[in-house]
Parts: structure tokens; C-alpha cells; sequence
């Protein structure tokens, strides 16, 4: 199929409001020419309204939007170089398969020799061929998904809006149509704007995610740099799992800072923009926490297994540290030792890989406990 090339989306300074609710509050990014960009968030959070003013749907009430460099303006939808598919697919049920891809087509008075061919291609790309006569009706979620994709396809748009499109559909169907979703991506090299709740979905299929909560964006980057450097206590909690220590920034030392939390004192890795006495929050990702039995382990810290659950690929630990509650996701292998509810453990983890992130306000607190200590959890992470 013959595309002209995703074009490059800019969005600046976008305001859309419901009343007295910023629904988008001054949001601004840009998407390169064929990227796969992912704006992620849960309900309410502002993505679709965005997704929604970039295609024409809805109007902004201050900000831009700029396709190819072109500002839209209050162009429509159909003079956009935009195709957006719907949460519900809104497919012509009364339509066969392959009506339903060559409607939009025939709505602009293509030569039917065109239309069957378009319609024949984009029915390839989603590996539908054989189905055109099939009504809506005896296909699968995962079918009907196709054919929604290939009615957008066929229009050959240079930016593809998606509202969720998956969110229908079982896990198995939606691994796989995830798959197929970038596999089409990166065939055409249209630019995909994909709106999600879901985390895993977003950082398996996007060149770049946008994190929105309440209105704004929270950050923007590839799925590795929001998971290893989350830049708000939001972003830390909704990528992945993640423990979240809140503190005060104790001391500064060349390459890390020693955080005070509660009754210990712990390590993480110095960004720079830390400020002494300031009150910060430590994200540690569980699968970077080690255990260890109490007495194998030199440094480290001492806590009490609270609850414990075998995921097949790894043992998972909440782990209690002098009232700090600690989760850790321990790789399984053939022989790992399984520690038992109540039993005491070594924990720690590799001081590089607890990264600072700006608190929020509050901090940990636990004034009743009499031995302050400094630990810099040592031992098999960082050895």
C-alpha cells in the first residue's frame, strides 16, 4: 500500500475545558514523522480529550495543533491528514467485511476499480484476506479490530489517532494485536498516536510515552527512560512497581545522596538537582531489591517477611524494615531458596539503581523508633 509518510504532530499549549475542569490543562508535545507515540494515563486523566482535539473532534479552548506544520485551526476532521478508530469500533454491522473497509472510499466517489483495490490491500495488511464476504457478526473481537484498522488504513492517513482500541478484548487477543499493531507500524511508517491505561501495552509498543494525570503531562520520553527515571512520584507508581521512600536529603556526596527516612538512613543515586535538608522520594523497582538469609549477607538491611507469592518467573516479598514496607521481586530458579512468612531476611539493593524523585510533600515517618541507623544496603546486588 502507498503512504506519503507519517507526518510530524505539534501540540502546544492545549487547554480544553468542561465547565470549571481543565480536562487538558497547557499541554504540549510533538511527535516525529512515523513514530509510534503513546499518550498513557487512567480514566479522566485528559488523553482522550487530546487525542480527540488533534483529530478535529473537539475544539480546544486555547493552544495549537500542527500537523505536517500546518496549523489545523477549527479544520474538520475529514480535511485533517488524520483517521481516528474509536474505543468502539463502530462498525456497519448490516455491512460485509469488506463494504465496511471500501465505505470511507466510496464516500469520496473513488473509481470502484480503486476502491476494490485499496480495499483488497488493507484487507492483506491485517491479514483478513478470504473474509470479505463475512458479515460483523461471525468474527471475533480480534477480527472486528482488523477490520476497523483496515477502514482506517485504506483512507491511507498520515496520522493514525487510537482511543484504546484494545481495550475490549481479552489478554491473549490483545498481546497479539498489539504485535500486529507495531508490525503495521512500522510496514507503513504512519505516525501512531495511541491513547492506553494500560502501562505494559504502552511500553511494549511505543518509540515514545506521554504520561498524563489530572489534565496535564506529567513526562515524555522512551519506555526505558520513564521506567528507569520516573520524574514525579505518579510516573514512579503508574510504570511498573515501584517502592517510593519518602525522606529528607541527608547528605551529598559525589555520586549519591544519603536520605533520611524515618529511622534509617539510606542511598541512591545523585542526579544533581538534589538539594541538602530537602524532603525527596527514593524509587526502587522490586526486581532491583535483593534477599538474602539475615546471617549470609554482610550490610544490608534486616526485615520480616510479611507475605510472599510464587509468580512462576519470580517470588514476590513484602518484606517489613523498621516499619518501612519494602516490596522485592526475586528472579526463580531451579534451587532458589523460598524464605517463609515471619522469617527474618537481609535486604538491599545497588545504590545506583535507587533513582531521587521530587517529592510530592510528606515523608515517612516513624519517630518511635530509638536506633537511627546508616545503612548502605551492600551485598550480592552489588558485588
Amino acid at each position: 500500500m502507498a503512504l506519503s509518510g507519517g507526518a510530524p504532530v505539534e501540540v502546544r499549549h492545549l487547554l480544553k475545558r468542561f465547565g470549571t475542569t481543565a480536562a487538558v490543562d497547557d499541554v504540549t508535545f510533538t511527535v516525529g514523522g512515523g513514530e509510534f507515540f503513546s499518550l498513557l494515563g487512567p480514566s479522566g486523566c485528559g488523553k482522550t480529550t487530546t487525542l480527540r482535539v488533534i483529530g478535529g473532534f473537539e475544539r480546544a479552548d486555547a493552544g495549537h495543533v500542527l500537523i505536517d506544520g500546518r496549523p489545523m485551526g477549527q479544520l474538520p476532521p475529514n480535511r485533517r491528514e488524520t483517521y481516528m478508530v474509536f474505543q468502539r469500533l463502530a462498525l456497519f454491522p448490516h455491512y460485509h467485511v469488506f463494504d465496511n473497509v471500501a465505505f470511507g472510499l466510496r464516500m469520496k466517489r473513488l473509481p470502484e476499480v480503486e476502491v476494490r483495490r485499496r480495499a483488497r490491500e488493507a484487507l492483506a495488511l491485517v491479514r483478513l484476506e478470504g473474509m470479505e464476504t463475512r458479515r460483523i457478526s461471525e468474527l471475533s473481537g480480534g477480527q472486528q479490530q482488523r477490520v476497523a484498522l483496515a477502514r482506517a488504513l485504506v483512507n491511507r492517513p498520515r496520522v493514525l489517532l487510537l482511543d484504546e482500541p484494545l481495550s475490549a478484548l481479552d489478554l491473549k487477543l490483545r498481546l497479539q494485536m498489539q504485535e500486529e499493531l507495531k508490525r503495521l507500524q512500522r510496514e507503513l511508517g504512519t505516525t501512531f498516536i495511541y491513547v492506553t491505561h494500560d502501562q505494559g501495552e504502552a511500553m511494549a509498543m511505543s518509540d515514545r510515552v506521554g504520561v498524563m494525570d489530572a489534565g496535564r503531562l506529567l513526562q515524555v520520553g522512551t519506555p526505558l527512560d520513564i521506567y528507569e527515571r520516573p520524574q514525579t512520584p505518579f510516573v514512579a507508581h503508574f510504570i511498573g512497581d515501584a517502592n517510593l521512600i519518602q525522606g529528607t536529603v541527608d547528605a551529598l556526596e559525589p555520586r549519591t545522596i544519603a536520605v533520611r527516612a524515618g529511622a534509617l538512613r539510606i542511598h541512591a543515586h545523585r542526579d544533581g538537582w538534589e538539594r541538602l535538608g530537602a524532603p525527596i522520594s527514593v524509587c526502587i523497582r522490586p526486581e532491583r531489591v535483593w534477599v538474602a538469609a539475615a546471617g549470609d549477607s554482610a550490610g544490608g538491611l534486616r526485615g520480616r517477611i510479611e507475605d510472599r507469592a510464587f509468580v512462576g518467573q519470580a517470588v514476590k516479598y513484602r518484606i517489613d524494615v523498621d516499619g518501612l514496607p519494602l516490596r522485592a521481586s526475586v528472579p526463580y530458579r531451579s534451587g532458589t531458596p523460598l524464605f517463609a512468612v515471619g522469617e527474618t531476611v537481609a535486604v538491599g539493593w545497588d545504590a545506583g539503581q535507587a533513582v531521587p524523585v521530587p517529592a510530592d510533600g510528606g515523608g515517612f515517618e516513624h519517630a518511635d523508633v530509638a536506633d537511627r541507623r546508616d545503612l548502605r544496603p551492600a551485598g550480592p546486588a552489588s558485588a
